[in-house]
């Protein structure tokens, strides 16, 4: 497979581009993204085989499976992110090892079922917090220290809006190929 080719299933919608401003448009199209992931991702999943479950995306990469345990990891870290931002001045967040969480037990092997709830239930509170946050709110932050930088709750709500974009093009792209 080119280079090319890798890079595309590496990243089906392209990298995340931090905005040069973060305006109440930007912040409510990503609240949506936010709130629409979990109904969409349960309908691409919808009636997976097991061996579809355990088909990997791309050569090299995650199980379906371990993608729909990785969304769930990755976004229970935001919204603790983003409640700490808001009720703490600039925390410095805990980043973890992605690729290792999801070579863990619950991330190989967990029912997709039990993440795609849980999903449903966190973005559900997530949205509600999200849509309550004043304008000011969004400019609060945390210290990311594998950024080396301050990430405002405006741009992580665009990053997190395209992290779920991301691997769910991971998974339909997956089956699209597969003509699943």
């Amino acid at each position: 497979m080119k280079d090319r080719d890798i890079e595309k299933q590496k990243f089906p919608i392209g990298k995340f581009i931090f905005p040069a401003e973060v305006t109440k448009e930007y912040v409510q199209k990503h609240i949506q993204r936010i709130d629409s992931l979990p109904g969409e991702l349960r309908q691409l999943v919808s009636g997976f085989t097991e061996d579809q479950l355990n088909t990997v995306y791309r050569e090299g990469g995650w199980t379906v499976r371990q993608v729909i345990n990785h969304i769930a990891d990755s976004h229970v870290n935001a919204y603790i992110r983003f409640k700490c931002a808001l009720t703490e001045s600039t925390p410095v967040i805990k980043p973890y090892v992605e690729a290792e969480w999801a070579e863990l037990p619950d991330g190989k092997n967990c029912d997709p079922e039990i993440s795609l709830k849980l999903i449903d239930a966190l973005h559900y509170r997530w949205v509600m917090l999200l849509r309550s946050v004043s304008k000011d709110d969004f400019k609060k932050g945390f210290f990311h220290p594998e950024h080396g930088k301050i990430i405002s709750l405006g741009i992580a709500t665009g990053s997190y809006s395209w992290h779920g974009d991301h691997d769910f093009a991971h998974i339909s792209g997956l089956k699209e190929r597969m003509g699943w």
